[in-house]
């Protein structure tokens, strides 16, 4: 998937581990653990704003995209 997310270098940045993080924003581990492997279809706003204060960062430092020439062809199969 070419949208990733880098949650694992700012834990490590941080010093924090994910049961730290996962404790201090209301989630559970298990959510944490998906967001972080990227097996979630979606975040709310309101958590992405938790992650950001608790590991000072911004929602750009938590995901990544490697573009991929597929998703053109395929968003063009769309219309």
């Amino acid at each position: 998937m070419p949208v990733r997310t880098t949650l694992d270098g700012l834990l490590a940045r941080s010093g924090l581990t994910a049961r730290e993080v996962a404790a201090r924003i209301g989630a559970s581990e298990t959510h944490l653990s998906l967001f972080r492997s990227g097996k979630v279809r979606g975040v709310r706003f309101s958590t992405l704003a938790k992650l950001c204060l608790v590991l000072d960062c911004q929602p750009g430092e938590l995901l990544a995209y490697d573009p991929d020439p597929a998703d053109l062809a395929s968003a063009s199969d769309d219309d």
